[in-house]
Protein backbone atom coordinates (compact mmCIF):
# COMPACT_ATOMS: atom_id res chain seq x y z
CA UNK A 1 0.00 0.00 0.00
CA UNK A 2 1.36 3.42 -0.98
CA UNK A 3 1.98 5.93 1.77
CA UNK A 4 1.77 9.69 1.33
CA UNK A 5 4.91 11.76 1.83
CA UNK A 6 4.64 15.37 2.98
CA UNK A 7 7.29 17.89 1.98
CA UNK A 8 7.89 21.44 3.25
CA UNK A 9 7.95 24.00 0.44
CA UNK A 10 10.33 26.25 2.36
CA UNK A 11 13.18 23.93 3.38
CA UNK A 12 12.44 20.55 1.74
CA UNK A 13 11.92 18.66 5.02
CA UNK A 14 9.97 15.43 4.46
CA UNK A 15 7.67 13.68 6.89
CA UNK A 16 5.13 10.89 6.94
CA UNK A 17 2.52 13.32 8.26
CA UNK A 18 1.66 16.96 7.71
CA UNK A 19 2.40 19.69 10.25
CA UNK A 20 0.78 23.07 10.59
CA UNK A 21 4.22 24.51 11.24
CA UNK A 22 7.46 23.05 9.88
CA UNK A 23 9.67 21.79 12.78
CA UNK A 24 12.83 22.73 10.83
CA UNK A 25 12.25 26.18 9.28
CA UNK A 26 9.12 27.20 11.30
CA UNK A 27 7.14 28.04 8.12
CA UNK A 28 3.35 27.88 8.55
CA UNK A 29 1.15 25.92 6.12
CA UNK A 30 4.11 24.90 3.97
CA UNK A 31 3.55 21.11 3.78
CA UNK A 32 2.42 19.56 0.50
CA UNK A 33 1.42 15.97 -0.17
CA UNK A 34 3.56 14.07 -2.66
CA UNK A 35 2.98 10.62 -4.15
CA UNK A 36 5.10 7.74 -2.92
CA UNK A 37 5.55 4.18 -4.05
CA UNK A 38 4.42 1.16 -2.03
CA UNK A 39 7.99 0.08 -1.44
CA UNK A 40 8.59 1.89 1.78
CA UNK A 41 7.75 5.33 0.42
CA UNK A 42 10.82 5.49 -1.86
CA UNK A 43 10.18 7.28 -5.14
CA UNK A 44 11.59 5.79 -8.34
CA UNK A 45 14.19 7.79 -10.27
CA UNK A 46 15.59 7.55 -13.80
CA UNK A 47 19.00 5.89 -14.09
CA UNK A 48 22.01 8.25 -14.09
CA UNK A 49 23.81 9.02 -17.34
CA UNK A 50 27.52 8.68 -18.05
CA UNK A 51 29.30 11.97 -18.72
CA UNK A 52 31.03 10.49 -21.76
CA UNK A 53 27.64 9.52 -23.29
CA UNK A 54 26.33 13.09 -23.31
CA UNK A 55 26.62 14.89 -26.67
CA UNK A 56 28.96 17.83 -27.13
CA UNK A 57 26.88 20.99 -27.23
CA UNK A 58 27.88 24.60 -27.72
CA UNK A 59 25.94 27.28 -25.87
CA UNK A 60 24.36 29.67 -28.38
CA UNK A 61 24.63 33.35 -27.52
CA UNK A 62 22.08 36.08 -27.96
CA UNK A 63 23.59 39.56 -28.28
CA UNK A 64 21.96 42.24 -26.16
CA UNK A 65 22.83 44.88 -28.76
CA UNK A 66 25.14 46.57 -26.23
CA UNK A 67 28.79 45.48 -26.38
CA UNK A 68 29.45 46.43 -22.76
CA UNK A 69 26.52 44.30 -21.58
CA UNK A 70 27.65 41.37 -23.75
CA UNK A 71 31.14 41.67 -22.28
CA UNK A 72 29.81 41.20 -18.74
CA UNK A 73 27.69 38.22 -19.82
CA UNK A 74 30.64 36.51 -21.50
CA UNK A 75 29.39 37.04 -25.06
CA UNK A 76 25.65 37.56 -24.68
CA UNK A 77 22.53 35.95 -23.24
CA UNK A 78 22.06 32.19 -23.29
CA UNK A 79 18.51 31.25 -24.41
CA UNK A 80 16.49 29.88 -21.50
CA UNK A 81 18.82 31.35 -18.90
CA UNK A 82 17.61 33.36 -15.91
CA UNK A 83 19.51 36.44 -14.73
CA UNK A 84 19.23 38.51 -11.57
CA UNK A 85 20.00 42.25 -11.85
CA UNK A 86 20.40 44.12 -8.57
CA UNK A 87 21.09 47.75 -7.78
CA UNK A 88 20.01 50.73 -5.71
CA UNK A 89 16.67 52.43 -6.45
CA UNK A 90 16.92 54.93 -9.29
CA UNK A 91 20.33 53.76 -10.47
CA UNK A 92 19.05 52.82 -13.94
CA UNK A 93 18.07 49.12 -13.85
CA UNK A 94 14.72 49.62 -15.58
CA UNK A 95 16.22 52.08 -18.07
CA UNK A 96 18.96 49.64 -19.05
CA UNK A 97 16.58 46.69 -19.44
CA UNK A 98 14.18 48.77 -21.50
CA UNK A 99 17.06 49.66 -23.82
CA UNK A 100 18.04 45.98 -24.10
CA UNK A 101 14.40 45.08 -24.76
CA UNK A 102 14.31 47.60 -27.62
CA UNK A 103 17.35 45.93 -29.17
CA UNK A 104 15.96 42.39 -28.82
CA UNK A 105 12.40 43.09 -30.02
CA UNK A 106 13.76 43.07 -33.58
CA UNK A 107 14.42 39.34 -33.26
CA UNK A 108 11.27 38.17 -31.52
CA UNK A 109 8.62 38.91 -28.93
CA UNK A 110 9.75 40.77 -25.82
CA UNK A 111 7.59 40.71 -22.68
CA UNK A 112 8.07 43.38 -20.00
CA UNK A 113 6.30 42.73 -16.69
CA UNK A 114 6.08 45.99 -14.70
CA UNK A 115 5.20 45.26 -11.09
CA UNK A 116 6.32 48.60 -9.65
CA UNK A 117 5.17 51.06 -12.31
CA UNK A 118 2.04 51.65 -14.32
CA UNK A 119 2.15 50.92 -18.03
CA UNK A 120 1.82 54.65 -18.66
CA UNK A 121 5.00 55.28 -16.67
CA UNK A 122 6.84 52.67 -18.71
CA UNK A 123 5.55 54.39 -21.85
CA UNK A 124 6.87 57.75 -20.63
CA UNK A 125 10.33 56.29 -20.05
CA UNK A 126 10.32 54.62 -23.45
CA UNK A 127 9.37 57.92 -25.09
CA UNK A 128 12.22 59.71 -23.31
CA UNK A 129 14.63 57.03 -24.51
CA UNK A 130 13.31 57.25 -28.06
CA UNK A 131 11.99 53.67 -27.97
CA UNK A 132 9.02 52.78 -30.14
CA UNK A 133 8.00 49.29 -31.13
CA UNK A 134 6.15 46.17 -30.19
CA UNK A 135 7.39 45.49 -26.67
CA UNK A 136 4.59 43.62 -24.90
CA UNK A 137 3.71 45.20 -21.54
CA UNK A 138 1.81 43.70 -18.63
CA UNK A 139 1.27 44.38 -14.93
CA UNK A 140 0.39 40.76 -14.17
CA UNK A 141 2.36 39.71 -11.09
CA UNK A 142 0.64 36.48 -9.98
CA UNK A 143 3.10 33.63 -10.48
CA UNK A 144 0.57 31.23 -11.97
CA UNK A 145 -0.63 33.90 -14.40
CA UNK A 146 2.95 34.79 -15.41
CA UNK A 147 3.68 31.11 -16.06
CA UNK A 148 0.59 30.86 -18.24
CA UNK A 149 1.52 34.08 -20.02
CA UNK A 150 5.01 32.79 -20.84
CA UNK A 151 3.54 29.59 -22.26
CA UNK A 152 0.97 31.54 -24.27
CA UNK A 153 3.12 34.37 -25.65
CA UNK A 154 6.36 32.37 -26.04
CA UNK A 155 8.52 35.50 -25.75
CA UNK A 156 12.10 35.71 -26.98
CA UNK A 157 13.10 37.82 -23.96
CA UNK A 158 11.31 38.63 -20.69
CA UNK A 159 11.88 41.19 -17.93
CA UNK A 160 10.30 40.83 -14.47
CA UNK A 161 10.53 44.19 -12.66
CA UNK A 162 10.77 43.22 -9.87
CA UNK A 163 10.98 39.76 -8.32
CA UNK A 164 9.78 41.17 -4.97
CA UNK A 165 6.42 42.10 -6.50
CA UNK A 166 5.61 38.60 -7.76
CA UNK A 167 2.68 37.12 -5.82
CA UNK A 168 1.86 33.53 -4.88
CA UNK A 169 -1.82 32.95 -4.04
CA UNK A 170 -2.26 36.69 -3.63
CA UNK A 171 0.57 37.19 -1.13
CA UNK A 172 4.18 38.26 -1.56
CA UNK A 173 7.16 39.92 0.06
CA UNK A 174 8.14 37.06 2.38
CA UNK A 175 11.28 34.97 2.19
CA UNK A 176 9.37 31.84 1.17
CA UNK A 177 7.43 33.72 -1.53
CA UNK A 178 10.65 35.26 -2.84
CA UNK A 179 12.35 31.91 -3.18
CA UNK A 180 9.32 30.16 -4.61
CA UNK A 181 8.75 33.00 -7.09
CA UNK A 182 12.32 32.82 -8.35
CA UNK A 183 12.13 29.03 -8.60
CA UNK A 184 8.78 29.08 -10.39
CA UNK A 185 9.88 31.75 -12.86
CA UNK A 186 13.12 29.87 -13.53
CA UNK A 187 11.26 26.65 -14.32
CA UNK A 188 8.76 28.50 -16.54
CA UNK A 189 11.52 30.36 -18.41
CA UNK A 190 13.50 27.21 -19.11
CA UNK A 191 10.37 25.36 -20.22
CA UNK A 192 9.57 28.17 -22.67
CA UNK A 193 13.21 28.61 -23.73
CA UNK A 194 12.93 32.31 -22.89
CA UNK A 195 15.83 34.35 -21.54
CA UNK A 196 14.48 36.09 -18.42
CA UNK A 197 15.89 38.91 -16.30
CA UNK A 198 14.68 39.34 -12.73
CA UNK A 199 15.15 42.78 -11.19
CA UNK A 200 16.05 42.56 -7.49
CA UNK A 201 15.88 45.09 -4.67
CA UNK A 202 18.95 45.71 -2.56
CA UNK A 203 19.36 45.80 1.20
CA UNK A 204 20.94 48.61 3.23
CA UNK A 205 24.27 46.80 2.87
CA UNK A 206 23.98 46.95 -0.93
CA UNK A 207 23.28 43.23 -1.52
CA UNK A 208 20.26 41.82 -3.31
CA UNK A 209 17.53 41.05 -0.79
CA UNK A 210 17.46 37.34 -0.05
CA UNK A 211 20.77 36.66 -1.87
CA UNK A 212 21.26 33.08 -0.67
CA UNK A 213 17.73 32.18 -1.72
CA UNK A 214 17.80 33.80 -5.16
CA UNK A 215 21.41 33.67 -6.33
CA UNK A 216 21.56 29.89 -5.98
CA UNK A 217 18.55 29.54 -8.27
CA UNK A 218 19.42 31.89 -11.13
CA UNK A 219 22.15 31.33 -13.70
CA UNK A 220 23.72 34.80 -13.70
CA UNK A 221 23.89 37.52 -11.02
CA UNK A 222 24.64 41.10 -12.06
CA UNK A 223 24.97 44.29 -10.01
CA UNK A 224 24.54 47.82 -11.30
CA UNK A 225 26.65 50.31 -9.35
CA UNK A 226 27.21 54.06 -9.43
CA UNK A 227 30.64 55.68 -9.90
CA UNK A 228 30.13 59.41 -10.32
CA UNK A 229 28.70 60.03 -13.77
CA UNK A 230 29.23 56.40 -14.71
CA UNK A 231 27.28 53.19 -14.11
CA UNK A 232 29.15 49.92 -13.70
CA UNK A 233 27.76 46.45 -14.29
CA UNK A 234 29.57 43.68 -12.44
CA UNK A 235 29.06 39.95 -12.82
CA UNK A 236 29.24 38.07 -9.51
CA UNK A 237 28.03 34.71 -10.80
CA UNK A 238 27.89 33.22 -14.28
CA UNK A 239 27.23 29.59 -15.08
CA UNK A 240 28.06 30.18 -18.74
CA UNK A 241 31.20 32.29 -18.56
CA UNK A 242 33.75 34.08 -16.39
CA UNK A 243 32.83 36.13 -13.35
CA UNK A 244 34.31 39.46 -12.33
CA UNK A 245 33.72 41.11 -15.70
CA UNK A 246 32.97 44.83 -15.74
CA UNK A 247 30.87 46.94 -18.11
CA UNK A 248 30.98 50.75 -18.07
CA UNK A 249 28.10 53.06 -19.04
CA UNK A 250 27.49 56.78 -18.76
CA UNK A 251 24.14 58.04 -17.51
CA UNK A 252 22.64 60.67 -19.81
CA UNK A 253 19.23 62.18 -20.42
CA UNK A 254 18.59 59.73 -23.25
CA UNK A 255 19.56 56.67 -21.22
CA UNK A 256 22.68 54.65 -20.47
CA UNK A 257 25.38 55.08 -23.12
CA UNK A 258 28.16 52.50 -23.21
CA UNK A 259 31.71 53.76 -22.75
CA UNK A 260 34.03 52.16 -25.30
CA UNK A 261 37.25 53.48 -23.70
CA UNK A 262 36.77 53.67 -19.91
CA UNK A 263 40.43 54.54 -19.26
CA UNK A 264 40.18 57.71 -21.34
CA UNK A 265 36.85 58.57 -19.70
CA UNK A 266 38.18 58.24 -16.14
CA UNK A 267 41.32 60.26 -16.97
CA UNK A 268 39.53 63.01 -18.90
CA UNK A 269 39.68 65.49 -16.00
CA UNK A 270 43.17 64.61 -14.75
CA UNK A 271 45.33 67.66 -13.98
CA UNK A 272 48.86 67.86 -15.44
CA UNK A 273 52.00 68.93 -13.63
CA UNK A 274 50.37 68.69 -10.19
CA UNK A 275 52.17 67.00 -7.30
CA UNK A 276 50.35 63.99 -5.85
CA UNK A 277 48.72 62.82 -9.10
CA UNK A 278 49.72 59.45 -10.58
CA UNK A 279 48.11 57.27 -13.26
CA UNK A 280 47.65 53.67 -12.08
CA UNK A 281 47.33 50.70 -14.41
CA UNK A 282 44.92 48.53 -12.46
CA UNK A 283 42.65 45.53 -12.98
CA UNK A 284 38.99 45.68 -11.97
CA UNK A 285 37.53 42.21 -12.28
CA UNK A 286 39.06 41.04 -15.54
CA UNK A 287 39.29 44.46 -17.15
CA UNK A 288 42.43 46.63 -17.30
CA UNK A 289 41.76 50.28 -16.45
CA UNK A 290 43.82 53.43 -16.12
CA UNK A 291 42.76 55.42 -13.06
CA UNK A 292 44.15 58.44 -11.27
CA UNK A 293 45.48 58.09 -7.73
CA UNK A 294 45.50 61.44 -5.91
CA UNK A 295 47.42 62.24 -2.72
CA UNK A 296 47.52 65.33 -0.53
CA UNK A 297 49.64 66.02 2.55
CA UNK A 298 49.26 68.84 5.08
CA UNK A 299 50.91 69.53 8.41
CA UNK A 300 48.70 68.14 11.16
CA UNK A 301 47.79 70.11 14.30
CA UNK A 302 46.68 66.86 15.96
CA UNK A 303 48.79 64.45 18.03
CA UNK A 304 47.45 61.62 15.85
CA UNK A 305 47.53 62.72 12.18
CA UNK A 306 44.58 61.94 9.95
CA UNK A 307 44.66 59.19 7.33
CA UNK A 308 41.69 59.62 4.98
CA UNK A 309 41.39 57.04 2.19
CA UNK A 310 38.65 56.98 -0.47
CA UNK A 311 38.28 54.15 -2.99
CA UNK A 312 41.44 52.33 -1.83
CA UNK A 313 42.32 49.73 0.81
CA UNK A 314 43.18 51.80 3.91
CA UNK A 315 45.22 48.97 5.46
CA UNK A 316 47.49 48.76 2.41
CA UNK A 317 47.89 52.53 2.52
CA UNK A 318 49.07 52.27 6.14
CA UNK A 319 51.66 49.67 5.12
CA UNK A 320 52.95 51.84 2.27
CA UNK A 321 53.21 54.89 4.55
CA UNK A 322 55.32 52.81 6.96
CA UNK A 323 57.57 51.60 4.11
CA UNK A 324 58.10 55.17 2.87
CA UNK A 325 59.02 56.27 6.38
CA UNK A 326 61.32 53.34 7.14
CA UNK A 327 63.15 52.77 3.85
CA UNK A 328 63.09 56.18 2.17
CA UNK A 329 63.26 58.35 5.27
CA UNK A 330 60.13 60.24 4.25
CA UNK A 331 58.72 62.07 7.32
CA UNK A 332 55.05 61.22 7.71
CA UNK A 333 54.57 61.24 11.49
CA UNK A 334 53.29 64.85 11.66
CA UNK A 335 51.38 64.96 8.38
CA UNK A 336 47.70 64.52 7.56
CA UNK A 337 47.53 62.29 4.46
CA UNK A 338 44.58 62.10 2.06
CA UNK A 339 44.32 59.45 -0.65
CA UNK A 340 41.64 59.28 -3.34
CA UNK A 341 40.96 57.05 -6.34
CA UNK A 342 39.40 59.56 -8.73
CA UNK A 343 36.17 58.65 -10.51
CA UNK A 344 34.20 57.19 -7.62
CA UNK A 345 35.41 53.58 -8.02
CA UNK A 346 36.47 51.25 -5.23
CA UNK A 347 39.23 48.88 -6.34
CA UNK A 348 40.98 46.23 -4.25
CA UNK A 349 44.17 45.55 -6.22
CA UNK A 350 47.73 44.97 -4.91
CA UNK A 351 48.96 46.53 -8.14
CA UNK A 352 47.88 49.92 -6.81
CA UNK A 353 50.68 49.87 -4.20
CA UNK A 354 53.34 51.45 -6.43
CA UNK A 355 51.07 54.27 -7.70
CA UNK A 356 49.99 54.99 -4.11
CA UNK A 357 53.62 55.17 -2.96
CA UNK A 358 54.58 57.45 -5.86
CA UNK A 359 51.57 59.71 -5.24
CA UNK A 360 52.38 60.02 -1.52
CA UNK A 361 56.04 60.73 -2.20
CA UNK A 362 55.05 63.32 -4.82
CA UNK A 363 52.58 65.03 -2.51
CA UNK A 364 55.03 65.22 0.41
CA UNK A 365 58.08 66.35 -1.60
CA UNK A 366 56.20 68.54 -4.07
CA UNK A 367 57.78 66.81 -7.08
CA UNK A 368 55.23 66.11 -9.81
CA UNK A 369 55.17 62.72 -11.51
CA UNK A 370 55.57 62.77 -15.32
CA UNK A 371 52.11 62.97 -16.92
CA UNK A 372 52.92 60.30 -19.52
CA UNK A 373 53.55 57.58 -16.93
CA UNK A 374 51.31 54.74 -15.73
CA UNK A 375 52.56 52.68 -12.77
CA UNK A 376 51.63 49.31 -11.27
CA UNK A 377 53.15 46.83 -8.85
CA UNK A 378 52.89 45.47 -5.33
CA UNK A 379 55.16 46.96 -2.66
CA UNK A 380 56.67 44.64 -0.06
CA UNK A 381 57.70 45.48 3.49
CA UNK A 382 61.33 45.76 2.42
CA UNK A 383 60.45 48.38 -0.17
CA UNK A 384 60.74 45.93 -3.08
CA UNK A 385 58.39 46.06 -6.06
CA UNK A 386 56.72 42.70 -6.67
CA UNK A 387 54.93 41.28 -9.69
CA UNK A 388 51.13 41.34 -9.93
CA UNK A 389 48.58 39.46 -12.01
CA UNK A 390 48.00 40.37 -15.65
CA UNK A 391 51.02 42.64 -15.85
CA UNK A 392 51.19 42.38 -19.65
CA UNK A 393 47.56 43.53 -20.02
CA UNK A 394 48.25 46.48 -17.73
CA UNK A 395 51.23 47.50 -19.83
CA UNK A 396 49.26 47.11 -23.05
CA UNK A 397 46.46 49.32 -21.68
CA UNK A 398 49.01 52.01 -20.84
CA UNK A 399 50.55 51.81 -24.31
CA UNK A 400 47.09 51.96 -25.92
CA UNK A 401 46.56 55.28 -24.16
CA UNK A 402 49.98 56.61 -25.19
CA UNK A 403 51.58 56.26 -21.74
CA UNK A 404 54.84 54.71 -20.55
CA UNK A 405 54.43 51.80 -18.17
CA UNK A 406 56.46 51.49 -14.97
CA UNK A 407 56.22 48.26 -13.02
CA UNK A 408 57.99 45.19 -11.64
CA UNK A 409 60.81 43.55 -13.63
CA UNK A 410 60.05 41.07 -16.36
CA UNK A 411 56.87 42.66 -17.77
CA UNK A 412 57.07 43.10 -21.52
CA UNK A 413 56.48 46.68 -22.62
CA UNK A 414 57.08 48.17 -19.15
CA UNK A 415 60.18 49.60 -17.54
CA UNK A 416 61.04 47.30 -14.66
CA UNK A 417 62.08 48.54 -11.23
CA UNK A 418 63.03 46.37 -8.28
CA UNK A 419 62.39 48.81 -5.43
CA UNK A 420 60.72 52.08 -4.55
CA UNK A 421 64.10 53.80 -4.51
CA UNK A 422 64.84 52.58 -8.03
CA UNK A 423 61.41 53.73 -9.20
CA UNK A 424 61.99 57.24 -7.83
CA UNK A 425 65.47 57.42 -9.41
CA UNK A 426 63.93 56.41 -12.74
CA UNK A 427 61.39 59.23 -12.47
CA UNK A 428 63.73 61.84 -10.99
CA UNK A 429 67.28 60.99 -12.10
CA UNK A 430 69.97 62.85 -10.16
CA UNK A 431 71.59 65.70 -12.02
CA UNK A 432 74.91 64.69 -13.53
CA UNK A 433 77.91 66.57 -12.23
CA UNK A 434 79.59 68.86 -14.73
Amino acid sequence: MAHAVYRCRSCGYQSAKSYGRCPVCSAWGSFESQPASSGGGVLSAPPPLRLADLPETALPRLSSGLDEFDRVLGGGFVPGSVLLLGGEPGIGKSTLLLQVSAQLMRRGRVLYLAGEESLEQVKLRATRLGITGDILLSREMELSAITALLAQVQPYFCVVDSIQTVLIDGSGGGIAQLRDSALGLTQAAKAAGCCTVLVGHVTKEGAVAGPKLIEHIVDVTLYLESAGLFRLIRCNKNRFGPTGELGVFEMREDGLIQVDNPSAAFLSERPFGVAGSVVAATIDGQRPLLLEVQALSTRSPLPNPRRVVVGLDSRRVDVIVAVLDQHLGLPTGNLDLYLNLAGGLRVQDPGLDLPIALALHSAITGQAIPADLAAFGEVGLAGEVRSVSQGIRRGEEAQRSGLRALGPPGVEGARGVRSLGEALRALHPPESSS
